[in-house]
This record gives structure tokens, sequence and C-alpha cells, in this order.
């Protein structure tokens, strides 16, 4: 909005210096009445608005930008005004002083207008590569805050970045790029039914985190160095990641590994999902409904609420019921936990079924006969 109000007033500004130029005329020309002084500062003021809006820049705010495009503009046409004076004292030597002033103002005029409106649209338009601290200008890649997080096509498709982003934990910025976007409209445009809805939920988790106020939610246009010629998307986000000096928010199992490899800082949201599960040490007991048989025989499979997965033996006859199990042992892997269990019956059966030692028969009494005498 900020953006479209200074071009408007950019415009009318352009207008006001043909107009400007045209009351001059007027006034040491009285004779002439040339309109078109007006019409050029107009066209010109539109020409240059179009250019800047059709240019491939990023989205930026606002009141350091604009005081800082302010300050360059005016530099910028103060130098070029001993440039403006030189040349018509070169190129309209016979003409009057009072002439050539109107020239020159009017001329400073246009370059006054002109780079200050291009310094803050182009300062406006590249927050994210110069911060303007006040009173001095750091030019570094720097973000303020915790560093940013860009965002994966599987993060936006699995939805639980939505749920984090709803408890206030994420303090940093979260990038999406717009190859992101672009390859989720490509999958919700997909003929395949269930790609279609993957898409499409990806589409709404995206409207949801860019409603939620407690995150800050930028779709930023690729424009890195020589790496636009990169075709795969994971390329292209890795290759981001490394410009913006940001982390990779992802699900993606090989995804994290090439970032690991290239010594990267990528979060993984699976990971993070099972650390915050709660631990569960052998021996204790714990409930669940057993849903169908495993592979073994005589199991039964259930899963916890956070989707923790449970192995019980001997469960395979309580499908469909909720059973009290004894925690025998936790497998951790990189696609979850599996927790192993038996039932109490199981347990006290096995104990029962274990051999016993054996004990030695009393050793009988010696007949009196066969005692020694004493």
């Amino acid at each position: 909005m900020i953006l479209h109000v200074l071009r408007a007033l950019f415009v009318l500004l352009m207008a006001a210096v043909g107009w400007h130029f045209l009351y001059q005329q007027w006034t040491i020309f009285p004779e002439q009445n040339n309109w078109l002084a007006v019409a050029v500062m107009l066209s010109l003021g539109v020409l240059i608005v179009c250019i800047d809006i059709l240019s491939p820049r990023r989205k930026l705010a606002v009141f350091s930008g604009t005081f800082m495009g302010l300050i360059v503009g005016l530099l910028v046409s103060y130098a070029f005004s001993f440039m403006v004076a030189m040349l018509i004292d070169r190129y309209l030597p016979d003409a009057s002083k009072a002439a050539k002033d109107m020239i020159a103002s009017d001329i400073d005029i246009v370059i006054g207008v002109v780079f200050s409106y291009l310094a803050i649209s182009f300062i406006l338009q590249s927050k994210d590569d110069f911060r303007f601290i006040i009173p001095y200008v750091e030019f570094t890649k720097q973000t303020k805050g915790a560093r940013p997080m860009l965002l994966d096509t599987s993060v936006l498709i699995d939805g639980r970045i939505a749920d984090i982003a709803d408890t206030g934990i994420l303090d940093s910025r979260l990038v999406v790029p717009r190859f992101i976007l672009r390859e989720l409209q490509t999958i919700a445009d997909s003929g395949d039914k269930l790609k279609r809805n993957r898409g499409r939920r990806g589409l709404d988790v995206l409207q949801r985190l860019q409603g939620n106020k407690r995150v800050e939610v930028v779709l930023y246009d690729f424009s890195g160095r020589a790496r636009k010629d990169a075709d795969d998307v994971d390329t292209k986000l890795l290759n981001l990641a490394v410009d913006l000096n940001a982390r990779v928010l992802t699900n993606d199992f090989n995804l994290n590994k090439i970032a690991g490899v290239r010594g990267m800082d990528v979060i993984n949201v699976n990971d993070l999902a099972n650390a915050l599960k709660p631990v569960v040490l052998p021996g204790e007991r714990m409930k669940v409904r057993l849903l169908k048989s495993g592979e073994a025989p005589g199991q039964g499979v259930g899963y916890l609420e956070d989707g923790t997965m449970v192995v019980v033996e001997q469960g395979k006859t309580h499908i469909n019921e909720e059973v009290e199990f004894t925690v025998n042992s936790v497998l951790q892997t990189s696609a979850g936990k599996m927790i192993f269990g038996r039932l109490p019956e199981a347990v006290s059966a096995s104990a029962e079924s274990r051999p016993r030692p054996r004990q030695r028969p009393p050793t009988p009494p010696l007949p009196s006969d066969a005692r020694p005498s004493t």
C-alpha cells in the first residue's frame, strides 16, 4: 500500500514539475503557450513507475528506507546540479541568465524527484539485503532476531508447522520462496486426486500461517547469484538458505541428509515431534487400544494419542479392545518411536512357565545297626 501511494505521489510530482516549467515559461516568454512540458513530465513519471513495477525486486518497508532514499536522492541531485550548470553554459552560451537559471532549476527538480523516488523505491524493496540502523548504516545480510526459517513443500503439506506456530514458540521469520509456492500450485492442479488434495492442503496451511499474528510469513522472490540455473527445487532451497543465512525446515529425509552433508542447519519436524514425546521406561504400565495384528504370531498393534506405534505380545486376541500392558523395550528410529510391551497375564504366564530349580530329596536316616558306635 505504501509503495502504491509513493508511486502516485511521484506521478503527481512529475506533473507539478511540468506545470512549474510551463509557469516559468509564461513568466519569461508570455507569448508562448506550450503545454507539452506537462504532458512530457507526466508521461515520464508513468514510464518510470512502470519500469519500477516490472523490475523483479523484493518487497520491503518503510520509514528508514524512505529517510535514506530522500537523503540519497537529494545528494545525487545536488551533485548533478553542477554538471547541469556546466552543460547549459557550454551548449547555450547565447541564452540569457534568466533563461539559463530557469532551465537549470527545472532540470535540477526533475533529477531530484526522479532520483529520490528511485532511491526510496530501491531501498524499500531491498530490505532483505540491507539493514538500515540509525545513526549508521550496516551493509550486511542480517535480520533482527533469530535466523529466518525456509519452509519446504513437505512441511506445508504436513501441516504441523501451523500448530507449532499457534503455540507462539517460533520467533523467527518464516520464509516461503516463490518456487515452493509454484510447486504447491502444480501439485494442487495435478490430475491425481491424492496429489491434488495434498497440494490444496499445503496452500491452506500457508494461508493459515499468513493469518497467524504470532509469526511473520514472507513470500520471497528467489534471485540468487549464479544459482538461478538450478532446476531442482531442493537445490534452490539449499542455495537460498546459504544466501539468506537461514535454516531449512523440512520433513524430507533426503533433503535432511543432503543439508547435513553440506554442513547446513536443518530442522526436521519429525525429529522435533519425537523429541517432544514423553519418555517411556521399561516396566511402566500403559493403556492402548489394539487395532490390528502384528507381523509376528500373536502380536497386537495399536497407537498412542501422539502416534507412537505399540506392539503388544499375545495381544492378537484383544484386537479392538483397550488393554493395559507392561513396557518391555522402546525402539527409537528416524521414522518415529516404537514401544514393545506384553500383557500382564502373559507376563504371569511366562513367569509361571519358567523351570524351577530342582531340589535334592532329603537324605534318609541310616538304620540303627549301621550307625557308627561311640
